[in-house]
This record gives C-alpha cells, structure tokens and sequence, in this order.
C-alpha cells in the first residue's frame, strides 16, 4: 500500500480487505504516516460513516495517529447480507483487518467499538491477545438485555412458532430478519466468560453515557468489576449516540490511545 505523502493534509485511502467467507470488507484509511494504526468499528445495523465512527477518526487524526474505519460484513459498502447478532463473525471480520495491516508492516496498537462493536472488540481481546489496548464505547455486557426493547415482549414465543420474525421500519418495509438460529447465537454469547479471558496486560478503557437509553449504564459497571486492567469513564447526561456529546467523548478515547502508545513505546525501547 502505497505510504501518503507527509503533507498536513490527511488522505483518505479506501482499502478493500477480504474476510475469511472471501467477502470484500470496505473501509477508509486516514493516514497520517504513522506506523501505528487504530481501528475503529461501528455498531448495529450502523457503518464507518457514523458519526461517533467519523469523529473519533479526525480527533486521532489530530494527534498523528492513523486510524482505519470499516464495515462489517453486510453493512454499509461490504459485502455479505446482513445477519442479526454475528458477534463473533465480526470479531473474525475485525481479525481479517489487523492480519491485513500486519501484513502491510503496520502495528495495530488498538481497538475501538461503538454500541455492537464494543461487544465486538472485547470478544476480539478474549479470543486473541495480540492488541494490548481496547476502547469500548457504550458496549452491552448482558447480550440477554435490550432484545424485548427492540422486539417486542413475545419474541421468543413467535420466534419459536415460525423460526423467524421480520423486522420493519415504519413504513412497513422489511429491514432485517431475526432467524431462530441467529437468536440463539445472540443468546449464547456470554460477554462475562469472554471478559474473563482478557490479558491482564490489556488496558481496557470503557466509555459510556449517563443518559444512555438503549444500553443501561449499568453495564459498564459490569465490566469494571471483571475486567482486570480496566479504567471507566462515564459521560454526564450523554446518550447511546453521544448526540450533544461528542465534544466530551473524542478527547477521553484519544487520549487514553495516545497515552496508551506513548506507554508501549517507553517500554519497546528498553
């Protein structure tokens, strides 16, 4: 991949990278030469253009550092159908993007994930233990929650009855279909047993809004308590998007990363 000239100017590169069920994943660099890169993931039914995704690409940008956003597989410019739940098959997509930029002589040095895509980097850091720092922004621990709010209150009784329901938007066009197989899927991941398995070498940093009201805050408290090397930042009054907040969550996620390097440099050079 060809480098960017070192210009102020920030380029933004869009990179095609296959994942292992030989879709195309679509994806914007912005690359400042730095040979460290960040990889930002969004969150349900979501895509790179979204605007916790874009902005915390710029505030990283800012402090030099590359940052990658990307979609997952059946979301935005990917290819592939989109899948209700998936956490793993997205933990696998997130693998096929940090092998590319591996590959490619760059050092992923971390991870962030909005919404779903906490959930997806942390599943990411229990499973393989090459990324040492990881932002999760207003992830979900309890993967049973939420689905009534979003569903409905019979759910798994119409689930069961036709293997499927049909999600639509207001207008009554289908948007999404929850099989019974993708359900369950959602059902057995277990966040807690995954948070476990994090090295105690991992910083963790988790982010979430006081006033989030899709995701309880309280689930971030969960992580604090299992997750060893874990630092929590709760913002007063923001949402599950960060609506009015943005301001306040771009400085605490770049910091911790550019605090984060600034440590992982100190110690490659002794």
């Amino acid at each position: 991949m060809a480098q960017s000239a070192h210009t102020s100017v920030v380029q933004q590169q869009r990179v095609v990278i296959p994942n292992k069920h030989g879709e195309k994943l679509v994806g914007l660099l912005h690359e400042t030469g730095s040979s460290e890169i960040v990889i930002l993931c969004h969150g349900f039914r979501s895509s790179k253009e979204n605007d916790t995704t874009v902005n915390l690409a710029a505030a990283l940008e800012k402090e030099g550092i590359s940052a990658f956003r990307f979609d997952f597989a059946g979301n935005g410019e990917s290819e592939g159908t989109f899948e209700y739940s998936n956490y793993w098959r997205e933990a696998d997509d997130l693998r096929a993007v940090i092998e590319h930029f591996n590959g490619a002589n760059r050092v992923t040095s971390a991870i962030v994930g909005h919404s779903k895509g906490g959930g997806v980097v942390l599943l990411y850091a229990s499973k393989y233990h090459d990324i040492h720092n990881v932002v999760n922004v207003s992830g979900r621990y309890d993967l049973k929650g939420g689905i009534e709010d979003r569903l409905g209150k019979d759910i798994m009784q119409r689930i069961k009855e036709d293997g499927f329901i049909d999600v639509k938007n207001k207008s009554g066009t289908i948007i999404y279909r929850v099989t019974h197989e993708s359900m369950t899927d959602r059902l057995n991941t277990n966040m807690h047993e995954a948070c476990l398995k994090i090295d105690k070498n991992c910083r963790v940093l988790t982010v979430h809004g006081s006033a989030d009201e899709i995701i309880p805050v309280g689930d971030a408290l969960e992580f604090a308590k299992i997750i060893p090397n874990h630092k929590l930042q709760i913002v007063e009054g923001a949402d599950h998007c960060y609506t009015l907040h943005q301001a306040e969550l771009t400085p605490i996620v770049s910091s911790f990363i550019k605090q984060a390097l600034e440590e992982d440099r100190k110690k490659s050079s002794k």
